[in-house]
């Protein structure tokens, strides 16, 4: 569905900077303690956003630190072979996962050098990566100021402005 406001601001200034705050606010009071929110690290952040994908955060709280004693560097997750992957992965479920962090990693240190891409754009790119993992990507690991949306966000905001969303 269209969006109502057709170009026009959701929310005008104030209100946006008052939703704002109170989300940011109530963040900082219920936010859980997770170990991929220590850092920035894009590999850490890739990491656990591809783990998260329709996994519930308990499962992947206890598979993460295992992973990444097993691959602590994009180059140690590239030179693995894929079993090995795939083993570290069992319990999460959905191994085609697996197998396209296994094949970014891959692109990452052989075409890119080590490098891994600072915008949702360039994430994008990768094998396994579509717009709401990109955008989550770049926004946490580099600060991109690119919309994540997903379900539950797109429910809340229709909810609180009254509006269906097109977020394309």
């Amino acid at each position: 569905m269209a969006n109502p406001t057709q170009g026009k601001p959701l929310l005008e200034p104030q209100a946006q900077s008052d939703f704002r705050r109170r989300l940011l606010t109530w963040y900082d009071a219920h936010r859980r303690e997770l170990p991929w929110r220590k850092d920035r690290d894009p590999y850490r952040v890739w990491l656990s956003e591809i783990m998260l994908q329709q996994t519930r955060v308990a499962a992947v709280i206890e598979k993460y630190g295992q992973f990444l004693d097993l691959f602590p560097t994009v180059e140690h997750l590239a030179t693995a072979p894929q079993p090995s992957v795939l083993a570290a992965w069992s319990g999460l479920g959905y191994y085609r996962r697996a197998r396209a962090l296994h094949d970014a990693a891959r692109v990452i240190v052989s075409e890119r050098g080590g490098v891994f891409p600072a915008t949702a754009e360039e994430w994008k790119e990768l094998p396994g990566i579509g717009k709401y993992t990109s955008a989550a990507i770049a926004s946490i690991a580099f600060g991109e100021k690119v919309a994540v949306v997903d379900g539950n966000v797109e429910r809340v905001a229709e909810r609180l402005l009254g509006a269906a969303l097109d977020v394309g």
